[in-house]
């Protein structure tokens, strides 16, 4: 029996080719694009999962709020970690990892620079997974000057994989040679924190301090098993007070009581590891890595939802649309005493043949077009035998449950005819009659206009943050990295590249507007810590050239001299730092810097100059304040440069380079930079148009099929019309009107709730664009020109055709 419906239902699909091809086609591109964007997804929710223990793992988080400033932090203090283990039985253990920086590693004769090191406690390999492939995790990482490297390293560095007991030549901030003690896998890509290198925290002296108001380390516990970490969270406020008063006592001359009642507060909480990726604030200072955004996860899980829906909707529409037709077939099977169920079975065999080749098809589609995506993506998401096991099934149950669902409504329908009804012709199956079908284009097209709404307003609001006046130049700024490797000769290397034709000016500086991390420091308006009158600012060192090369404007006072001793002790503000200071006209006023520690000293600054406002964090934030001081700093050079002839200036620049340093000159451009820290966004907006382009081009496929079905209905009816004299343009349009009223109804659906959702969506940025009127009006008219142009094919076909064909039969 199930043989004779798969051989019925293969030469009913094939004896409809055009329709087969468009439910085929249009079912696997949605189900393709589906499974591209659960890729993703699950791909974004897996960070940190591979860990044994993940969840019990959490990283501590301070928060800390002086006066008006208020500012979160991924690291602690260092010795909250053994102070947790020690005070409290639920945690398990703990381990802080701390940046290490750019170093040099030895090679042969050859220097490379590395900037993936992290300190880490001999604890880490009891709280996280990294599996030893050679050496004794136990003891790896116990004495100083010992380095854990992973198996790329070994590779790199020795060209074999057991290098225990090898050592290797660093400079940097380490400047000693370090025995290698153990060799780890790879760790994997879905983690939020990446190191090639874990030096052993012993080998840092800062490791052992005892400072409570100082945060350095990343620290992580493992709670144990069946432990409530919110529980050991409401423990906090005691432990920081009981560790932190003494110390906030002497270095703010102020008891805990008093720092609270004056509205700061000093704060610890617990974020679980599998949330760091994408629940961490995006605002926290001192993350190991970029991170994710749950909101785009949610957007991408949406989207894959809505363009599979749109693929079902088309399926459905276009198996209930020609299921009509076969009426006649469905009266003679009953009058030659076929069963209800068998015609049940065979539509829903059909149905989920249909489901089974678009399904293979989509499967073969996704993972062709898998290494496109994770360009588009920044994702390096591979099919492995995990992915195999959730995807088979999935798979199966997709072919099961959209096969029944698309042929439920037609067999039910269908195989309860009555056959003396159906074989006198009285079962009429036009387009006007077809209710469900209304409503199936209505709700894909609302889905398709909710998305072009969607992709208007991201590139606007990306066009905004791209041309947006930051209040500084960013264009034709080279950026030279690591100019440290000068050494003694940065400050003369700069000299002779502002010689240089096409260079206008150049600045060695620590701090640029578009990196991430930052000094911080506390400033007061009096020589005594009262957190009433503090500043809470990032500091920057930066020279006497830093704000005329960046363009930055002067609002009141002067810019830094070179000719001015005096200026070693002078600050230059932003206007967001003078209005936390409640200074109208800040220059010439002096603040102090405290020196901490115990009996601290309160050193004076004048302050000699204020600069606009800018922005050098992502426009997700306010700008925040910012002291820049004249201090040296060889991070990076800056040149501002003005010339066409880039290559030949960048010649001459690698040319003076290498007389001063045998490293490896890098460099980028500041527009460049400032663009990757939109990179997210930009790539959300590039895989929002695809698949927009995707729902709408599948939505077309459905009403392309609608449209010939519908004209094919009318056949008879558009003969009689055009024997009566309507022309052309008349029936045209009449076959056009039903559709185009529907599409008209999807703008007035999907138009609030796009402008809300997306409303809710520009939220998370501090600058953003304001939706105008138009977005709604451009999406409204292009869903209609896109369905008209769809329809009008078919509908002009119909239309001058010869109506002798179509009456012959009559």
């Amino acid at each position: 029996m199930i043989k004779n419906y798969i051989k019925t239902a293969f030469r009913s699909l094939q004896k409809n080719k055009g329709f087969t091809a468009i439910n085929v086609l249009g079912l696997a591109l949605g189900l393709a694009a589906c499974l591209l964007i659960v890729f993703y997804v699950v791909d974004e929710l897996s960070y940190d999962k591979y860990n044994v223990n993940a969840s019990r793992i959490y990283r501590v988080n301070e928060d800390l709020k002086l006066g008006d400033n208020k500012v979160q932090y991924a690291v602690c203090m260092a010795p909250l970690a053994q102070t947790l283990k020690t005070d409290f039985p639920d945690v398990e253990n703990a381990v802080r990892l701390k940046k290490i920086g750019d170093m040099h590693v030895t090679k042969g004769t050859e220097s490379i620079l590395e900037d993936n090191a992290l300190f880490a406690d001999p604890s880490i390999f009891d709280v996280f997974t990294l599996p030893v492939i050679y050496g004794d995790k136990k003891t790896a990482l116990t004495e100083p000057n010992t380095v854990v490297i992973t198996e790329d390293m070994a590779k790199k560095y020795f060209g074999r994989l057991n290098v225990v007991g090898e050592n290797l030549i660093i400079d940097g901030n380490l400047q000693k040679p370090i025995k290698v003690t153990a060799v780890i896998k790879n760790i994997p890509e879905q983690s939020h924190f990446h190191a090639d290198f874990l030096v052993s925290m012993a080998s840092n002296p800062d490791s052992r301090s005892i400072e409570w108001l100082r945060s350095d380390y990343n620290t992580y516990v493992l709670m144990r098993k069946g432990a409530n970490y919110k529980k050991l969270e409401a423990q906090f406020p005691q432990f920081l007070r009981k560790y932190s008063g003494g110390q906030m006592q002497q270095e703010l001359n102020m008891s805990y009581d008093t720092f609270e009642k004056n509205g700061s507060f000093f704060r610890l909480n617990m974020i679980p590891l599998t949330d760091i990726h994408l629940h961490s604030n995006p605002t926290v200072t001192g993350e190991l890595g970029i991170n994710g955004n749950i909101e785009y996860v949610y957007i991408f899980s949406a989207i894959a939802i809505f363009i599979l829906l749109i693929a079902c909707v088309n399926f459905m529409n276009l198996s209930t649309a020609r299921s009509a037709n076969r009426a006649r077939e469905v009266g003679v099977r009953k009058v030659l005493g076929s069963p209800r169920k068998h015609l049940v079975l065979q539509f829903l065999a059909e149905s989920t043949m249909v489901t089974f080749i678009a399904v293979v098809i989509a499967l073969a589609a996704a993972l062709l077009l898998l290494p496109a995506f994770n360009h588009f993506a920044g994702k390096n998401i591979v099919i492995s035998s995990h992915t195999l096991v959730w995807l088979a099934p999935s798979a199966l149950i997709a072919i099961l449950l959209i096969g029944f669902l698309a042929g439920l409504y037609p067999a039910f329908f269908l195989s309860a005819f009555n056959p003396m009804q159906v074989l006198k012709g009285k079962i009429s199956a036009g387009f006007k009659g077809g209710a469900l079908r209304s409503f199936l284009v209505v709700l894909q097209f609302s889905i398709s206009i909710f998305l072009i709404i969607g992709t208007l307003v991201i590139y606007n609001q990306l066009h905004y943050i791209q041309n947006r006046d930051l209040g500084y130049n960013r264009d034709q700024v080279l950026i030279i990295q690591h100019a440290f490797e000068l050494g003694d000769h940065a400050k003369i290397f700069k000299q002779e590249i502002k010689q240089l034709p096409g260079v206008t000016n150049a600045t060695l500086s620590g701090y640029l507007p578009v990196k991430s991390s930052r000094g911080t420091g506390i400033f007061y308006k009096e020589a005594v810590a009262d957190p009433k009158k503090s500043l809470f600012p990032q500091i920057w060192s930066v020279d006497e050239d830093y704000i005329s090369t960046l363009g930055m404007k002067i609002k009141s006072g002067r810019n830094f001299s070179a000719q001015m001793p005096s200026d070693s002790n002078a600050i230059v503000i932003n206007e967001t730092a003078a209005k936390f200071l409640g200074f109208t006209d800040p220059a010439n006023k002096i603040v102090y810097r405290s020196s901490g520690g115990p009996n601290p000293t309160y050193k004076p600054y004048t302050i000699i100059g204020m600069v606009k406002d800018f922005n050098f964090s992502s426009l997700h934030d306010n700008i925040s304040p910012v002291v820049m001081q004249l201090n040296t700093d060889n991070s990076s050079l800056s040149i501002k440069v003005n010339t066409v002839n880039i290559p030949a200036l960048l010649s001459q620049i690698e040319a003076k380079w290498k007389d001063f340093t045998p490293a490896h000159l890098q460099y980028s451009f500041m527009d460049q930079d400032f663009d990757a820290m939109y990179r997210s966004e930009q790539r959300i907006g590039t895989i929002f148009i695809a698949f927009t382009t995707l729902a709408i081009l599948i939505a077309c496929l459905g009403l392309f099929g609608l449209a010939a079905y519908a004209a094919e209905q009318r056949t008879k009816e558009i003969g009689v019309r055009k024997v009566l004299g309507a022309s052309i343009m008349n029936i045209a349009s009449m076959l056009s009107l039903d559709f185009i009223k529907l599409v008209c109804i999807s703008i007035l659906i999907a138009s609030p709730v796009a402008w809300y959702l997306m409303q809710k969506w520009l939220q998370d940025f501090a600058y953003r664009i304001n939706i105008q009127w138009w977005v709604i009006a451009i999406a409204g008219f292009a869903a209609i020109l896109i369905a008209f142009i769809t329809i009008s094919f078919q509908s002009i076909k119909a239309a001058i055709a010869n109506p002798v064909n179509s009456l012959r039969s009559e």
